[in-house]
């Protein structure tokens, strides 16, 4: 049975890397900081993720779930 929620959670993991395609995330950087004077700036970044992880996560779900079965 744990072999089928791996592969149930790589085939998700696969699809949403499809979709998103990187995971995008907000950071806080100093631009100023002379006495009581401050500023901050709001800088989106994002970390890419290369279609290959989608494709293995997918592929890799898709034969526990064929396989899983067969052992049991």
């Amino acid at each position: 049975m744990s072999t089928r929620l791996l592969g149930i959670a790589l085939i998700i993991l696969g699809v949403v890397a499809f979709a998103y395609q990187g995971i995008t995330y907000t950071t806080q950087e100093k631009v100023i900081d002379v006495g009581p004077l401050k500023a901050t700036v709001e800088k989106e970044k994002t970390i890419p993720l290369p279609p290959i992880v989608g494709a293995a996560a997918l592929i890799g779900g898709i034969a526990l779930l064929m396989i899983g079965p067969r052992k049991s």
